[in-house]
């Protein structure tokens, strides 16, 4: 999976290659496999055997640029290796360790799109697929340790326009570069809010463009930025608003919102600061749990890798998470 690449929006060749595998596995297993339109050309993988109480989700896109895969004793190398492709694995791993023990009515969800703006899980949340389980574990890197809290996003893109002119006699335009530096410095001195379980919110500029040639007064400028949240997000859009006043547009792209999250018993805990699917399929796909192998703190780098032991150590988890929801949901069914 990791040579193949799947940047986003660009995660047809890996969504047909998890198509056909598993649709090979749910054959011999009693299960079935069914794709979720998102976008053309990209679809999310849906695989499930008996009636689904339990998920299994994450996602099959990256972030660029692609880089192809290699292993040593310890690690597999690649870009997606640890966000998420082997997550991925470890899953469709886990699924065959339920089905070899006689453990049906669970799901398997992999969708596209989660880099960016999550558009594979609010797809799935709006499908006819959605309502059917009580429990969702969401894949992303914690290094195997249930997170409880994950921070929230907010990304804004702004636009600064200007006037054309010679770049020597700048006094006859206007610079939509210099105005939208201005305005980024001062959305750099906007307070950032903190809480006592997330810690400080963040603030990152993604990137900028703008301009014609070094010799011309820009009369067009562009920024991507985002906020890690950790909380209601009213203040930060207050200090965006302030700071492109007059200036500037600004655009809000994205807002997902900072989290709490369920521990699991006998399982490590921990909290990140990256931002998942989680909240785009909390209501349609049950009670959520985030937890998988890799560390965060290699995906979207240079050196993506994710040890081979915790890839291991994450099939047997998934496993015994799924068995014991399961479990939980056939005591609560028997309750009422």
């Amino acid at each position: 999976m990791v040579d193949i690449e799947s940047v986003t929006e660009n995660e047809k060749r890996v969504g047909d290659f998890l198509f056909a595998h598993l649709s090979e596995f749910a054959g011999r297993t009693g299960g079935k496999v069914e794709r979720i339109a998102v976008a053309p050309a990209r679809d999310n993988v849906f695989a499930s055997w008996g009636e689904p109480t339990v998920v299994l989700s994450t996602h099959m896109d990256t972030v660029p640029p692609f880089f192809g895969s290699n292993e040593d004793e310890e690690f597999v190398w690649g870009r997606g290796s640890c966000d998420a492709k082997g997550i991925i694995a470890s899953m469709i791993f886990a699924a065959e360790k339920l089905l070899a023990a006689g453990t049906r009515n669970f799901a398997l969800l992999i969708v596209v799109g989660e880099e960016r703006n999550s558009a594979g899980a609010k797809a799935a949340a709006q499908s006819g697929l959605a309502g059917r389980t009580k429990f969702l574990i969401n894949g992303e890197p914690t290094e195997n340790r249930v997170a409880v809290g994950a921070k929230g996003a907010l990304r804004f893109e702004i636009t600064a326009r200007g006037k054309l002119a010679h770049s020597a006699y700048p006094e006859l335009g206007h610079s939509a570069i210099h105005a939208l530096l201005d305005v980024l410095g001062d959305v750099r001195k906007v307070a950032l809010p903190q809480d006592r379980t997330l810690g400080p919110a963040t603030l990152n500029v993604g990137t900028i463009a703008g301009g014609r040639a070094p010799n011309v007064v820009a009369d067009e400028a562009r920024a991507e930025i985002m906020f890690r949240t950790v909380g209601d997000p009213a203040s930060l859009r207050e200090g965006v608003a302030k700071a492109v006043a007059g200036r500037a547009e600004a655009h809000e792209v994205l807002h997902t919102p900072a989290l709490n999250l369920g521990a699991f018993d006998g399982l490590p805990q921990t909290t990140v600061s990256f931002t998942t699917d989680i909240p785009a399929l909390i209501g349609a796909w049950g009670e959520p749990f985030l937890i998988g192998p890799g560390s965060i703190h290699l995906a979207h780098t240079a050196e993506e890798r994710v040890p081979k032991k915790e890839l291991v150590e994450a099939v047997d988890i998934y496993a015994q998470m799924t068995m014991e929801l399961l479990k939980k949901a056939k005591v609560e069914a028997n309750k009422q």
